[in-house]
């Protein structure tokens, strides 16, 4: 049994955990999202 996760779907499940817990964390969870898929892009990866 094998078990396949996708990373982009963990990550936004994560940012809305969070921003529903702690609002004033959008900012960051947005920059570190739009960080995240930028260094990822840059490294030839894709979500």
């Amino acid at each position: 049994m094998t078990l396949h996760l996708e990373l982009a779907p963990l990550i936004s499940l994560g940012a809305g955990i969070g921003i529903l817990i702690f609002p004033r964390l959008l900012n960051y969870i947005v920059a570190g999202y739009l960080i995240t898929l930028g260094v990822l892009g840059l490294l030839g990866h894709s979500l």
